[in-house]
C-alpha cells in the first residue's frame, strides 16, 4: 500500500469481501465467456454473444436487451431503481480482433489458458475480461445489498474492433436512454509500470489517400525520363509541402482549432514518470522524431500528427527495373486533438493539395473526433478515489492517450464527462497473438468497478 486514500465504508468492505470469497468462481465464469467467439470483421459468434450478455445481466437483476442496429446490435442494460442518484455509464465491447496468425498462439485463441498467473485467449484483454470485471463488480453489489448504490447504465458494443461505424448514429438517436452523468470505460493496458491509470482524452483521426496518374501507361525510363512527369515524385514533392524535415506539419490552416494545454494538463505531464533512454531503447531506436525538443508525452497528448502509412507505385521486385510508373498512391492519417474535426482537417488537405498539385486526387477515408475532459472535472476525484480504495495507490493520470477511441459520443453528442479506466496489464498483446490478461489485474478490475459505484454514488446532483 502506498499514497492517502480514504477508508472503505462498511458497505463497500462488504463487497470486498465478496469478491475475495468468489475469485475462483468470477475467473471460472470469465474463462467461460471467452470461449466464445465474436469476431465483428468475420460476422463470427456476434448473435450468440450478445444474446449471452443478455442473459447474464438479467440474470443479475438489471433490465437488459439488444438493439439492433444496421450493423451488430448494442447490448444495452440498465439498474435505474434510485431516483435522485447518480448514473454511471459503463462502456465496453463484446467483439474481439480475428486471432490469425493462427500458428503464433501457445495455445488455441479460444481456448483459455492460464499460464504463470495469466488468462491467455483472443478477447481476454480487449476487452471482454475488462468489461466482464465491470459487471462482476455489479452483481457483487446485488449480491450483497439486494441493490446499487448508485444507478447504472452497461452499453456493450458490437462493432468497436472494425471502427464503431455505428456508434455515433445509435447514441445520438438514444440519448434519452443513455442519459448519464458520467461515463467510464475499462479498455486498454495500465502503465508499464504496473501503476493504474486513468485517462481524461483521446486524440482523434482523420486518414485519405493521395493518388497521382500521369502517363496512361508505364513508360521506359530512359526513352521517355524527362518528358514524362513521375507521379512518385510529385506525391513526394506534395508531401514535402505537408510536412518539413523540422517536424512541423505546414498544411495551411491546420493549427486554427487546437486548444492548447492548460496548466492541469502541464502539470499532470510533469508527474507522469519516464524514462526516455529505456522508452527509445524497447523500441530500437537512437532518437525521436523531429522536432527534437518536444516532450516525450507532450507529442502524443497535444500536438496533431501526419503519418505516411504506406507508399505505393513503380516497381517493388527483385533487381532493377528501368520503368517511370504512371500511377502512384500514398495512405495518411492525422492524429487529431482537441477541437480539431475530421471534416476540417480533411476540407484543408484537400485544399493544399489544390494549391500545390491540383492534378494529385484526395480520397477520404473517415475519421473520429478527440475527446477531452478538464482534468478538474467532479468527477476526476471521485474515480481517482475509487481507484485508490480498490488498489491502494493512486493513480497516474493521463490528460490524453496518443490513439483514438469513439469517447467522442459521450462528451460531444451527450454532453457527458468521459474517463478511460483500463484493468489490464500493459504487455496484454491485445490485437497480437497470446493476447492475455493477468489473473491479478482481472480481480483488481473488479474491486475498482465496486469502489467506483460506491464513489459515484457519494456524488451530489
Amino acid at each position: 500500500m502506498s499514497d492517502h486514500h480514504p477508508a472503505a465504508s462498511v458497505r463497500l468492505e462488504a463487497v470486498f469481501e465478496h469478491i475475495q470469497i468468489e475469485q475462483e468462481r468470477f475467473l471460472a465464469r470469465v474463462m467461460d465467456y471467452v470461449r466464445h467467439p465474436s469476431i465483428s470483421a468475420h460476422n463470427v459468434g456476434i448473435a450468440e454473444v450478445a444474446a449471452l450478455l443478455v442473459d447474464m445481466l438479467q440474470e443479475m437483476g438489471l433490465e437488459a436487451e439488444t438493439v439492433p442496429t444496421a450493423g451488430h446490435p448494442m447490448v444495452l442494460g440498465r439498474w435505474q431503481n434510485k431516483p435522485g442518484a447518480p448514473t454511471v455509464l459503463l462502456y465496453g465491447h463484446y467483439d474481439v480482433q480475428p486471432p490469425d496468425p493462427l500458428e503464433l498462439w501457445l495455445s488455441p485463441p479460444f481456448e483459455p489458458t492460464i499460464r504463470d498467473g495469466r488468462i491467455y485467449a483472443r478477447g481476454i484483454g480487449d476487452n471482454k475480461g475488462q468489461h466482464f470485471a465491470q459487471l462482476m463488480a455489479i452483481e457483487s453489489h446485488l449480491k450483497v445489498h439486494g441493490e446499487l448504490p448508485c444507478n447504472v447504465i452497461v452499453l456493450l458494443e458490437g462493432e468497436e474492433e472494425i471502427g464503431s461505424p455505428r456508434i455515433a448514429d445509435f447514441v445520438a438517436a438514444h440519448k434519452d436512454r443513455l442519459k448519464a452523468d458520467v461515463v467510464v470505460t475499462a479498455d486498454g493496458p495500465m502503465h508499464p509500470s504496473g501503476r493504474p491509470t486513468m485517462t481524461y482524452g483521446v486524440r482523434g483521426m482523420c486518414a485519405f489517400e493521395l493518388r497521382a496518374k500521369h502517363a496512361s501507361g508505364d513508360v521506359h525510363s530512359g526513352n521517355l525520363g524527362g518528358i514524362v512527369p513521375n507521379p512518385i515524385w510529385t506525391l513526394v514533392h506534395l508531401l514535402g509541402t505537408m510536412k518539413n524535415a523540422a517536424g512541423e506539419i505546414t498544411i495551411d490552416g491546420l493549427h486554427d482549432h487546437i486548444v492548447p494545454p492548460s496548466e492541469l494538463d502541464l502539470a499532470a505531464v510533469r508527474r507522469l514518470p519516464l524514462d526516455i533512454d529505456a522508452a527509445k531503447a524497447s523500441l530500437g531506436l537512437s532518437r525521436l522524431d523531429a522536432p527534437a525538443e518536444r516532450g516525450y508525452y507532450e507529442r502524443l497528448m497535444f500536438h496533431p500528427t501526419l503519418t505516411i502509412n504506406g507508399f505505393h507505385g513503380g516497381y517493388g521486385g527483385p533487381g532493377s527495373k528501368t520503368v517511370l510508373p504512371c500511377e502512384a498512391v500514398v495512405k495518411c492519417d492525422i492524429r487529431l486533438v482537441e477541437a480539431m474535426t475530421p471534416d476540417d482537417v480533411l476540407a484543408k488537405v484537400e485544399a493544399h493539395v489544390r494549391t500545390h498539385a491540383p492534378e494529385v486526387e484526395v480520397i477520404r477515408r473517415g475519421g473520429m473526433l478527440p475527446s477531452r475532459v478538464p482534468m478538474d472535472s467532479p468527477y476526476a476525484s471521485v474515480i481517482r478515489e475509487a481507484i485508490a480504495l480498490a488498489q491502494g495507490v493512486t493513480p497516474l493520470e493521463f490528460p490524453c492517450t496518443g490513439g483514438s477511441l469513439p469517447d467522442y459520443v459521450f462528451t460531444k453528442i451527450l454532453g457527458i464527462p468521459a474517463f478511460v479506466v483500463p484493468y489490464a496489464n500493459a504487455d496484454e498483446a491485445n490485437h497480437a497473438p497470446n493476447e492475455n490478461m493477468m489473473i491479478a489485474c482481472f480481480y483488481k478490475g473488479i474491486r475498482t468497478g465496486a469502489a467506483l459505484l460506491d464513489r459515484v454514488a457519494s456524488l451530489t446532483r
